[in-house]
């Protein structure tokens, strides 16, 4: 039986862990606030934001380029006011939740506060800075496989059978989100296998919560089946024009520099789950990263796929570190300032916190670590995510001049060559247009069989072009006009042109749906 000493320490412990969640609640508020200070306001919005932002207006329980949870994120952005305020606050949203469950899961682990600040700090100053800044699917992936591993070490700690459905519906979300989550899961269940707690998989309430899952994500399985499964076009396209890019070296390279500031808090969590007693029922988590990281590694994928296994090895990370140096208060110093003071070099490569004309003037920075060397093989001003940040507001205000300019109105198509130049169009104009493309979800978006008087046509310059006195547009109207182009000199669509196709010929939708089905099988 305790006696009144230890209770009487327990309860104290309590109070003062206790005491300590207003520290995870500035972290998480910082993170927040954080986030609206890392891109300079003269930037715009980045060109795959404007893409997720209009799938809110044709949802659906799938897309060419994702799963529907985006647009459902969008459709809520778009109901508080589409501003650029609730573009920012959802990603920095889940990024803060992520700060959560990290604490939660060194809690779990039997971290004090030492540990959870240490992992608090490890992810905040992070290249997952870096992916809250912008909406797209990254920063909820990174989210809810954190929150997956929170619930399956208390799975494994309590054997509770309702955490099981916790971790499906996660599961289920975030495959909804992304389908990336499958190597998540290809990591995790042979870990499992050949585990110790193998035994956890044998249970009715797995199979039952399997079904949950599978009922969650069925829509999206029968959208893909219904449409062609379109995920293997978007696959293969990314396979043709980016992945075959990459190559496996610079895959575990990125690894490293993601985390480079707390990359010995990762080494530590490898030291610890082979020798520190408590991590042991826990060891298959260490080994299931090593399996998704071999895949990866063997697909030539991109770095950031496997950003969202990185939260569970710090938690275990700064648990260990706050376990060996309990009496050692000054290593405990210099990992904090590690952490902090090593992030700076990052924060002045990785945020465009300047505007584009002071980056530019020292672009010397950022070519030393070959960030300005785009898809194209050459060498430019500004890494091409900033460029990609910039000119669409003036793309988009001139397209509406030349719209405009029309003394008849009516029957107007808007038809740009990708789908940043239609995401950016229909975000910021302020004549309600509708811009589409032979790009992406576009595709499916047309406004088939309506009747075409003008055309708005928006192509950017390209030095190949076969077709430079644009005679294919001359051939299909009365009057073919530039109407502007994009002048921003550091915009990677400097130079995308604006033209007005007045009176088009006859019935333009034949060649429209010509087009469309030529970029479809291409795709």
């Amino acid at each position: 039986m305790p006696n009144n000493t230890s209770m009487k320490w327990e309860a104290t412990s309590k109070k003062a862990f206790q005491g300590c969640e207003w520290i995870l609640a500035v972290f998480m508020l910082f993170k927040v606030l954080l986030q609206y200070v890392l891109i300079h306001p003269s930037y715009d919005l980045h060109r795959d934001e404007y893409l997720h932002l209009d799938q809110s207006q044709h949802l659906a329980w799938g897309f060419v380029s994702v799963p529907p949870f985006t647009s459902w994120i969008a459709w809520i952005i778009r109901a508080l006011g589409n501003d650029v305020f609730w573009v920012k606050f959802f990603p920095a949203l889940f990024g803060a939740l992520t700060v959560y469950y990290a604490w939660k899961m060194v809690e779990e682990l039997g971290g004090k506060i030492y540990s959870k600040i240490i992992v608090s700090l490890a992810i905040i100053f992070s290249a997952i800075l870096r992916i809250n800044i912008l909406f797209q699917p990254n920063s909820f992936e990174v989210l809810s496989w954190c929150a997956f591993h929170y619930y399956l070490i208390r799975y494994v700690k309590y054997k509770r059978p309702l955490t099981l459905y916790v971790m499906a519906l996660i599961l289920a979300l975030s495959f909804l989100n992304k389908y990336n989550v499958i190597f998540l899961v290809a990591g995790v269940l042979p870990a499992l296998l050949i585990s110790k707690q193998r035994y956890l998989l044998f249970s009715r309430h797995v199979l039952f919560a399997g079904i949950v899952f599978l009922m969650m994500i069925g829509p999206n399985i029968h959208w893909q089946l219904s449409n062609g499964l379109p995920f293997f076009w978007h696959m293969r396209e990314l396979a043709d024009t980016q992945l075959v890019n990459m190559s496996r070296s610079v895959f575990l390279t990125e690894q490293m520099l993601f985390f480079l500031n707390s990359f010995f808090v990762l080494v530590i969590a490898c030291i610890g789950s082979v020798r520190y007693q408590p991590f042991r029922p826990y060891r298959f988590i260490l080994i299931s990263y090593l399996i998704t990281m071999v895949l990866y590694t063997y697909l030539k994928a991109k770095g950031y796929y496997a950003m969202g296994l990185y939260p569970v090895l710090l938690a275990f990370g700064a648990t260990y570190l706050g376990h060996i140096t309990t009496q050692k208060v000054l290593w405990r110093g210099v990992a904090v300032a590690v952490i902090l003071l090593a992030f700076i070099p990052m924060l002045r490569l990785a945020f465009p916190t300047e505007p584009a004309w002071k980056l530019a003037q020292s672009k010397e920075r950022f070519s030393k670590v070959r960030l300005t060397r785009w898809e194209d093989g050459r060498e430019h001003d500004l890494p091409q995510d900033f460029a990609d940040m910039l000119g669409w507001r003036e793309l988009a205000y001139k397209t509406d001049s030349a719209y405009l300019s029309l003394k008849d109105r009516e029957g107007v198509l808007v038809l740009t060559n990708n789908y940043g130049q239609a995401g950016a169009i229909n975000y910021y104009t302020v004549n309600s247009l509708h811009a589409v493309s032979f790009n992406a979800d576009y595709l499916n978006w047309f406004p088939l069989g309506k009747p075409i008087r003008h055309v708005i046509r928006v192509m950017e310059e390209e030095e190949d072009d076969d077709d430079p006195n644009r005679e294919q547009e001359r051939s299909l109207c009365d009057t073919l006009v530039l109407a502007g182009k994009v002048e921003h000199p550091l915009a990677r669509e400097k130079g995308t042109k604006i033209w007005i196709m007045k009176n088009v010929n006859g019935n333009l939708w034949p060649v429209i749906l010509d087009e469309i089905a030529q970029h479809k099988k291409h795709e």
